[in-house]
């Protein structure tokens, strides 16, 4: 977890490594989201969610794409309460002292789920170093109660990296496995001091590796973000261990600052330069590959399940 202390000397590291970007970049034309997607798309899911007392990290997030998602019935829960006990200076998810995980969280989950009538679902949590597990315990809760309650129901889980535990995560959820199991690589490794303080990108990799070689038969899935100072020949490294590491799905998308305090917007990617990223991706075996400027780790997440059936 990271202490006031230690997050200042994150912050350091992070106007240290803008220092030569002392001005925000004017943001092009194309950031800007369509407001016919917008309107009250989000106010049925908000009261079931209110209803249910959940989140979804489309919000707590900032997500760009929430009111399109929501205007299509879908969402990203948010489990294990909203505080995390890491810091990224890329991230707008609270830090804190988390609470003990909700006994009856998935039970809940599953009856909004239920209720929104969803067939495809994913599920997120914060970093939880504060748990022995990780939180492995409680995705594997909510995988088995989606699965009793729902019928037909799939389940994408985007995971932290279990840091120093992944070896009793992976037993736990190899137990209880989901549809999909998501790990982002979020950037290259030269940025991860600044980015991931805390994270390892060598421990994300194994991690999914590990789930791969222990689950051959569930796809697994990788993101990273552009825009915070990464050249395209170490994106194409990224790709490269991704595939290296059995990934089989990735998604490409545009860092957006959440605030001035995160760390600053090194550069826009052009959507056709996202388009040649999926194309790149594609010949190097990835089997689905989402990129775009607005393109986030559950976006469009069932539409793969479709294109993979």
């Amino acid at each position: 977890m990271a202490t006031g202390r230690s997050f200042k000397k994150i912050l350091k590291i992070s106007r240290e490594a803008a220092s030569d970007c002392p001005q925000p970049l004017p943001k092009p034309a194309w950031l800007k989201v369509r407001a016919s997607v917008a309107g009250g798309a989000e106010d049925p899911i908000r009261d079931i969610l209110s209803s249910y007392s959940l989140s979804t990290v489309c919000r707590e997030a900032s997500c760009p794409n929430r009111a399109e998602c929501f205007s299509h019935g879908t969402a990203a829960f948010l489990i294990l309460g909203e505080l995390c006990t890491r810091r990224c200076a890329f991230c707008d998810l609270a830090h804190g002292t988390p609470k003990p995980p909700a006994a009856d969280e998935s039970h809940r989950v599953a009856q909004a789920v239920k209720a929104l009538k969803l067939r495809y679902v994913v599920i997120t949590s914060p970093d939880r170093d504060d748990l022995k597990d990780g939180g492995a315990g409680h995705f594997a809760a909510v995988i088995s109660q989606l699965r009793k309650n729902v019928e037909g129901i799939e389940v994408e889980i985007l995971v932290p990296d279990f840091k120093k535990k992944e070896d009793v995560a992976l037993r736990i959820l190899s137990e209880m496995p989901p549809d999909v199991f998501n790990h982002n690589i979020e950037t290259v490794p030269r940025l991860y001091r600044v980015a991931r303080p805390g994270a390892s990108y060598e421990g994300s990799l194994a991690l999914l590796k590990a789930f791969a070689e222990q689950n051959p038969h569930i796809p697994t899935k990788s993101g990273l973000m552009l825009g915070l100072g990464e050249t395209d020949e170490e994106v194409m490294e990224v790709l490269r261990d991704l595939r290296l590491h059995k990934v089989d799905r990735v998604t490409i998308g545009q860092y957006l600052a959440p605030s001035k305090a995160h760390l600053p917007v090194r550069r826009y990617v052009r959507p056709q330069n996202f388009d040649l990223w999926r194309q790149r991706a594609l010949e190097m075996g990835f089997k689905t590959a989402h990129a775009g400027v607005f393109v986030r780790s559950s976006y469009h997440a069932s539409d793969d399940s479709l294109k993979a059936q």
